[in-house]
This record gives structure tokens, sequence and C-alpha cells, in this order.
């Protein structure tokens, strides 16, 4: 071979040498270096991976009643890429049907528009949305515009306890309430779903992982009691057009919450169109300055420290005192000079609380304070709560021992006042107050999961949960009772509070709220409370309402608020079959007694046309067959066609230890000016009647109809469970034993019916 086809033969082995090297560069580069890279590449393209959300838990009362739940709804959602040029267009079609609220700016044509440009193969169009809706959009047949399922939390009372469960965003995260406290444990853990795809993108196959559901809460609420409660608190709002108002039911030898009203609320439905305000938990997020309820802590610190007995004569300094310079009055009226301690708390003398105070002393007091759970978060399972506020000893100032013992500079919120409340009514021990009773995988129908139906306890725990501690000895909360129940026999409470067949203890507080302007308290602003429990020997509930800024007409906690308390405190103890410790007293009796301070206009029972009521509560047309008077057996004919229910308050047999004169007058908080004092507490007006009780639950739908049962002879919870088992409300009229019924035993109408029963004994 000659040198220059050598030459020729050694080139051209080079090149393909050099190019051999080049490729085996780049496969090693391709298929090594970049494998990772390129295998995710085609997963993507030839796979697709969803996530599938979990089924979030289930929020039930102590009777397994859902107060929160899961449904199914739909959702809209688009693949940009499959929409391509026609992206404009689709968006506005779709926005022209979901873009229903003008606030929601989600829905938009631009946002929708927005979205599809920013991805190829997936875009929200709009979540969780009501089946007509839904079906208005596949009518439009729109290319690259589909349907899926989403799991969607539903409330299905609605605004019941809203404050307590709070609400969940789109994306089922907890954003309010139990929902957020404990969102991780209700929310499960999300599932995948592994799609594969050819190419023109049909599924091949898919593999699944299952999303685990969140745990379910039972929680210590009961849904009737809870009901009763807001329905309380509307006609009181109502009634003293009160800026807000706050009602706690709280089982005093437990410390379980039994029921927790706020006004105004909120839909957790619909919490979107909520202000911030709304959704704030008064009961454990706002304070305020508790006047007069907060005297309790001031007289059984005394009592347990032997400072005073209950009968020790206290100077009550014909209504004035002076500490350190500044002068604090009692209300105008009738003033006291040397009185036993018992009645210096029945009548709210402010300078017998302070003369109290000085004999305990600033450091034993705050040891008390701090004992009966103020000054520090209770640790009840809600979120947002605030300590209160309460100054070390080290901080008061020269008439910190004049404004303390009756309830100024300190802040309190109502789940505090309560439980304080609760630890006189149990005997001593302050118990933490609880909302969350247990958490459970179980669901409602599994033999495992039982009802915690609320029963009273007559005696404590044992052992002593976590937190619990004694406070006074059972003998000064026994002394504490009495004292507590003379407010309401011959004290500020006396016309306000008259249970019939139960004795009630309780304490009225007016407390001057702070002007922002003048940094001074406001002459013309107050929150008005009352806090009781009942009956005083044994008590079964422990109930606190505060009224915030009621019509300065009626601002004190004997007229604002101690009504409240006798109306729901009757409601409950004869819905938990509570029995009686005192004799019961006929209607015309209770009439008589409860009216002869003031009048009522308002007709009498024996003058009700059930039927009449019945139409009318259901807000029947007057075509309707169900307006017919159904005659059923014990039912009484029809008499007036234009009645109301009323029921006349009821009162206690127990006559006054003590004589009380029409036109005493009680102070409930004074001012921090010299000679400033407040306006006496005029009699009380007759109490609204009492609330409906009516199964929250129940929804009307018009194509079901049930028969009613026969309710005739069966006592107010019976009637309830019974009513609410088929679907139905109840409308009561009374108290005691059903004796009439409308409409009739087997008369069929819709679900979620009212239907009203007059109770009598």
């Amino acid at each position: 071979m000659t040198p220059m086809r050598r030459l020729r033969v050694i080139y051209v082995v080079a090149m393909l040498a050099f190019w051999a090297g080049l490729i085996g560069i780049r496969l090693v580069w391709l298929q090594v270096i970049r494998h990772h890279e390129f295998v995710e590449r085609a997963a993507r393209q030839q796979q697709r991976t969803f996530e599938v959300a979990p089924r979030r838990g289930v929020l039930y009362d102590r009777n397994l009643h859902e107060l929160a739940m899961t449904v199914l709804a739909d959702s809209i959602y688009a693949v940009p890429s499959e929409i391509g040029d026609a992206r404009p267009a689709t968006a506005a079609a779709l926005a022209k049907i979901v873009h229903v609220d003008p606030t929601d700016s989600f829905t938009s044509a631009q946002q929708i528009l927005a979205r599809f440009n920013a991805s190829r193969n997936f875009a929200w169009v709009a979540r969780k949305q009501d089946p007509e809706l839904i079906n208005k959009v596949k009518a439009l047949n729109l290319k690259g515009v589909y349907v899926q399922k989403e799991f969607k939390r539903f409330y299905p009372d609605n605004q019941m306890a809203s404050e307590v469960l709070g609400y969940v965003g789109l994306d089922d995260n907890g954003l309010g309430g139990l929902e957020q406290n404990f969102d991780e444990d209700l929310h499960g853990t999300p599932g995948r779903m592994l799609t594969a795809l050819d190419a023109r993108r049909h599924v091949l196959g898919s593999e699944e992982r299952e999303p685990l559901p969140g745990e379910n809460l039972v929680l210590t609420l009961d849904a009737n009691i809870q009901f009763m409660a807001e329905q309380a608190l509307d006609r009181n709002m109502a009634r003293t057009h009160a800026q807000t108002g706050t009602i706690v039911v709280q089982d005093p030898h437990t410390g379980q919450i039994l029921a927790l009203a706020i006004r105004p609320t909120f839909n957790p439905n619909d919490f979107r169109h909520a202000t911030t305000a709304l959704l704030r938990d008064l009961a454990v997020s706002d304070v305020y300055e508790p006047g007069s309820t907060f005297k309790p802590v001031n007289y059984a610190a005394a009592l347990e420290e032997k400072a005073i007995t209950p009968d020790t004569m206290v100077d009550c300094g014909g209504g004035l005192i002076n500490v350190a310079g500044r002068i604090i009055h009692d209300a105008p009226g009738d003033h006291f000079g040397m009185t036993p301690a018992w009645k210096a708390l029945a009548v709210s003398s402010n300078v017998c609380a302070i003369r109290v105070g000085e004999r305990l002393g600033p450091d034993r007091l705050y040891k008390y304070i701090r004992a009966f759970g103020f000054g520090d978060r209770t640790g009840v399972e809600l979120p947002a709560e605030t300590r209160g506020l309460l100054r070390p000893v080290r901080k008061w100032g020269a008439t910190s021992i004049g404004s303390i013992p009756m309830g100024q500079e300190v802040a309190v919120t109502p789940i505090q006042i309560v439980t304080m409340v609760s630890t006189i009514a149990n005997g001593g021990v302050y118990l933490p107050p609880h909302i969350l009773l247990k958490s459970t995988d179980l669901m409602k129908g599994d033999p495992k999961l039982q009802p915690a139906a609320f029963h009273r306890e007559n005696e404590l725990p044992d052992p002593l949960p976590e937190g619990a501690h004694r406070v006074i000895s059972e003998m000064t909360a026994a002394e504490m009772r009495k004292m507590m129940q003379d407010v309401v026999l011959i004290g500020t409470a006396h016309n306000a509070v008259h249970l019939n067949g139960y004795s009630a203890a309780g304490k009225t507080g007016t407390a001057q709220k702070i002007d922002p302007a003048t940094r001074t308290y406001s002459k013309t602003k107050f929150v008005a409370s009352f806090v009781g429990f009942a009956p005083v020997n044994d008590p079964a509930v422990t109930v606190a309402v505060v009224m915030d800024s009621p019509d300065h007409s009626m601002h004190f906690g004997a007229e604002a608020s101690a009504p409240v308390f006798q109306d729901l405190a009757q409601q409950i103890l004869e819905y938990l079959g509570v029995p009686h410790d005192e004799d019961l007293k006929p209607q015309q009796l209770l009439a008589k007694n409860d009216h002869s301070e003031f009048q009522d206009d308002r007709p009498a029972e024996h003058d009700e046309d059930l039927n009449s009521l019945f139409a009318e509560v259901n807000d029947l047309p007057a075509d309707d067959p169900l307006r017919a008077p159904q005659q059923s057996p014990g039912q009484a004919a029809p008499v007036a066609k234009d009645a109301v229910p009323t029921q006349v308050a009821a009162t206690t047999t127990e006559p006054p230890l003590h004589p009380a004169s029409p036109t005493t007058a009680f102070a409930e908080t004074a001012t921090p000016k010299a000679a400033e004092t407040l306006a006496p507490e005029p009699p009380m007006p007759a109490s609204p009647p009492p609330a409906p009780i009516v199964n929250g639950s129940v929804i009307v739908n018009a194509g079901k109809r049930v028969a009613v049962p026969s309710l005739v002879g069966q006592p107010v919870r019976n009637v309830i469970e019974q009513a609410g088992g088929v679907g139905l409300g109840v409308q009561v009229l009374g108290t005691g034993i059903a004796r009439e019924q409308a409409p009739a035993a087997g008369t069929m109408v819709p679900t979620g019916t009212e239907i009203v029963v007059r109770f009598t004994r």
C-alpha cells in the first residue's frame, strides 16, 4: 500500500473514531447523565398524577347529631391546551354563568382567562358549585371544559354554633373555631392516583393509593340546648338592641360546655360574606370588665379565709366610701349602714364589697382570683383564647383595693366567669372548661360509637382531671350558694328570675365601658350580665348571659340579662328532666304573682287556637289543606283565631327571707370619678315567652311527607326526641306533660314542619 493510500485510510479511521467517540459521549450524556430528567419528562407525557383529597372528619354533638360534615360537590376545571385559541371566548362564556357573586373575583372572566394562560394542562374555573349551575355549564358543551367531584364542607344547621365549629376554605383547610384548632386531625391524609395515557391522551390504566379520612370529633355541646340558647339570645337581642350578646351553658360538675351562643353571628356555609367582627368567638377572645358578677370571688375568698361569715356585719357607710381620695358610691336609693354580709351581696353594695376586700387584703384576694382561673387561659379547645387582664399585686394602685373587689380594673371572658360560678356551684373545685368530648375514627351508626347524652352528675370526677384544683371548701361553697340564692330571692334579681319548680341562684352585673374618646368610663354604654345556676343545692347547669351595650333604658344586668337566664334555665331543666326541688305553682297563681308589679297584655294560653298558630308558624297558604282543624285525642276545640303563643313567667314558692322595699336600688358598679353614680334598677318587665324547642337539624322538604306522631301524655324532652326522629320541629307552649297538639296524630306533613304542642301540669 502506497504511503498516500495508507495516509488516506488513517484519516478515514480517525474520522470514524472521532465520530464514534462523539456519539458515545452523547449517548453517555443522554442515557446516564440526563437519564432521570428524561424519565420524568416521559412520565409527564405518558402519565398524570392526581392528588385524591381525603374526607374531612365529622363534628358531632354529644348525641351524635352532625354539626359539620363532608359532602360531594361538583367543580369545574379546564385543560387550556385543548381549548386553544378560543380561550378568551371560553372564559367569557363561563364567567356569564359562574360569576354570580360580584365580590368573588375568582370567577370573573379576567381571572379565569389568566389561569387559562398560566397553565397548559389544568386550570380551575369554579369550585364546589350547586347542581343547577353545573347543569348550565354542561349545556354549553365547551371543548376542554370538564367537571369533577370534590369534597365540600357542609354545616346542616347553618349558623348554629358557628363560632365554635369555625369554617374551612376551598382547599378544606380549617380557618376558624374547632375546624382550625384541630385541622391536622380533621383533615386526614391525601391519596394519589397514577394514570397512564397514550399518545392521544386516552387512559390506559391507573394505580391508586386510597386517602385516609380525618378523625371525627364528638363535642360536649347538646344541639337541643344550643338551639334553646340561640333562640333565647335572638329574642333578647331584639328586645334590648344590644351590640353583641353571649350565652354560655356549662355542666358545673365536669366543666363541659353544653351550649355557646353568640350574636351577631355568621353562616359557615357562606363565610366569605361575613365581616371579621362576626368571625370572632366573643366567649374566649374578647374581654370585658365584669362588674358585680365578680363580687362572688371577693366574698368566697373572705369566707374561706375566715375574714367574714355570712352574718358578719359590714359597714356600708350609707352608700359612700373614700378610698385613697377617690369617692365611690352605691346607687341612689335605699342605702345601708351596718349590714350582714349575705345581704350586702344580695343588694350588690359596692361599699360593702370594698370593705370585705379590705379585710381580706390585696395578697389574699389576688391569690383567690388566680385560683378561680382569672388572669390565665382556661385551656378550652378553641383558638384565639385570651388570658384576660389581671395585674400582679405589685402593680396595683392605691385605689385598686376599691376597684377590684367590685369587678373593675380586671377584664375577663364569659368562659372564665361561668367557670368561676361553676366552681362555687359544684362545691368549690375549679374544673377547666372543655368543649371537646373525644376524637374517634368511628362513624355514626357504628355500634362501637355510642351517644354521650348529658346526664347531670351529683359528684365531681374521681380522680380530678388535669388542671382541676380545690379553691374553697365545701362549707364555703354551700354558704356562697345560699348567699347567691338571696340575690334571686330578695336582691337585685328578685324581679327578674323566678323558676317554676326549681330554686335558682346567681349574680347580676352592670359594668361601665371605657369611652375610647375620653378614656374614662362611659355614662351611656354598659355591659349587662347575669350568671347563675339551678337548682341551688344540686346544680345541674350554670348559665352566663353577657349583653354588650343594650339600650340605656334597660342597661342593668337585672333588666337585660337576668330574664334570659329565667327563660333558658327553665327550658333546659325541663328538657333534662331534672327533678323539681320546689313545689310547682299553677299557671293562674304564677300569673298573679309574677304580674303584680307590671302588666302584660298578651292573651292567656287558654285562648289560643293551636291550628291557627300551626298555620302561622309554618306560613301555610290560605288554601293549604293543613289549615283545616284536626282533632286529636285529648285536644280541645280551637277558640281564638288570632292567638299567639305565650307562657307566663314562673316563680318560686319559697317566701323572701327578708322583706325588700320596692324602691330599693342596688348598685352594680361605681365610676372612678368622685360623686359619679349609677341610676337605680327599675322594676323588671315580664320576660319574653320561651323559645320553641326545635330539633336544629330538620330542614323543610316539601317533597317528602311523614306522619305526625302522637305526642299527648309525654314530657317535653320525649316530645322533642320523637318529633326530631321523624324530621319534625316542635313549637312548645307551657311546661309539664303534652296535653294537646296540632296537627292531629297521623296527619301527613312535609319534613321540617313545626308542630305545635301545649304542655300543662
